[in-house]
């Protein structure tokens, strides 16, 4: 198995740690929260707040099911527009009571189905991408297994973005690039070399900021490092003039 194959394959485990389990596992007291007071819940997004130290964080995260019952709960992963606007109002709420706002993504892009569309999916897409932009608090973003398309996108436009290290990032999966340049979803490990999708891949293109490894690391040790990290980088971003962290966030996505 060639590694680009491996890291897919470690990016998709059913397995892997989930964003509630980062949600959990990282802060205190984390208390969900639901709906996008407009048309439902939407399961492949959660939410909430917790604390981080002794300061109180916004968690937003796309969320995968462990087995095919809770996949078909969370949609695989898949978010509708009404998990994008409770994403937004959540953030919305955090700028209001000056809390930063971390993200935890895992998905293989935003659900293509007719009912989604119908809804709004890219006006919602497209509002958080607006919106986060000029979000006036801190925002971290953490691809933590898929990174797909405008449905990750919609999540990580951020002052800093981290990856796993067995994460992948891309502007469409493998199989949907290879059917589109060569009509052969079967080649999608070749159109992986060629997308650079790895996290350090990213890291070396300054797409990604940080990679954080996996190697080695049981679940526990993992949730404490990204811990470690998420309360190291808060403080350094809290410290900035907001003019400063605006203008820093403005710059990183201009320059591509």
């Amino acid at each position: 198995m060639s590694k680009i194959t491996q890291i897919i394959k470690e990016a998709r485990d059913q397995g892997r740690l989930t964003a509630l389990d980062f949600a959990q596992g990282i802060f205190d007291d984390f208390i969900e929260l639901h709906g996008d007071r407009n048309f439902r819940d939407d399961g492949a997004v959660i939410g909430g707040i917790g604390r981080l130290g002794d300061q109180t964080v916004t968690v937003v995260g796309i969320q995968k099911g462990k087995n095919l019952q809770d996949n078909i709960k969370r949609n695989f992963g898949q978010p509708h527009p009404e998990g994008y606007r409770k994403a937004l109002r959540l953030m919305k709420q955090a700028e209001k009571f000056g809390r930063p706002v971390v993200t935890f993504i895992n998905t293989a892009g935003a659900y293509p189905g007719v009912g989604a569309e119908e809804r709004g999916q890219g006006e919602a897409i497209a509002r958080n991408l607006m919106e986060m932009s000029d979000l006036k608090v801190p925002i971290i973003a953490i691809i933590i297994g898929e990174g797909g398309s405008g449905g990750a996108l919609a999540l990580a436009v951020a002052d800093k973005v981290w990856m796993l290290e067995n994460s992948i990032y891309a502007v469409l999966s493998p199989e949907g690039f290879a059917s589109i340049l060569w009509k052969d979803g079967s080649r999608a490990m070749e159109a992986a070399e060629l997308m650079k999708i790895t996290s350090h891949e990213l890291l070396n293109m300054e797409i990604v900021d940080k990679v954080i490894p996996e190697h080695g690391f049981s679940n526990g040790e993992l949730l404490a490092q990204v811990k470690k990290e998420l309360q190291e980088e808060l403080k350094v971003l809290q410290a900035l003039p907001l003019e400063d962290l605006l203008e820093k966030r403005y710059q990183r996505f201009r320059k591509y």
